[in-house]
């Protein structure tokens, strides 16, 4: 049986239409919590603070790293340090690592995509 993690919300790449009270918008739906937008479909994303973020948390991101360059995070609104593990994990399946604020992490993220960039977002909701 399959759970509501298997599946993504949408099965392809889309921008974010809007954020905030705790969720995001985008191709017509709305979803609360997290996403992970990645080439292959945008999807629920248990994480809910920059300290939860670790190579199992982002484990989808490593799966389809060949197909991305870079890998946004939005960390809500806090500012995060990646631990070096982390970072060298990415790099090794080369992947940049690039941490900002949901907000920022939102509009590069929609813009990269936009130049079809072969970009990922990790997206912590905000209130």
């Amino acid at each position: 049986m399959a759970t509501s993690s298997d599946a993504p919300h949408l099965p392809r790449p889309a921008p974010i239409e809007a954020y905030g009270k705790g969720g995001f918008a985008f191709a017509d739906m709305s979803h609360r919590g997290s996403l992970l937008c990645l080439p292959d479909g945008i999807w629920a994303w248990p994480v809910t603070k920059p300290a939860e973020i670790d190579q199992y948390s982002l484990d989808r991101v490593f799966k389809v790293a060949n197909s991305i360059d870079t890998l946004i995070v939005g960390t809500g609104t806090e500012v995060w340090l990646p631990p070096r593990g982390l970072r060298e994990a990415l790099r090794t399946v080369r992947v940049v690592l690039d941490p900002m604020q949901t907000g920022p992490a939102i509009r590069t993220y929609n813009i990269m995509l936009g130049e079809r960039r072969r970009v990922a977002a990790a997206l912590i909701a905000v209130p």
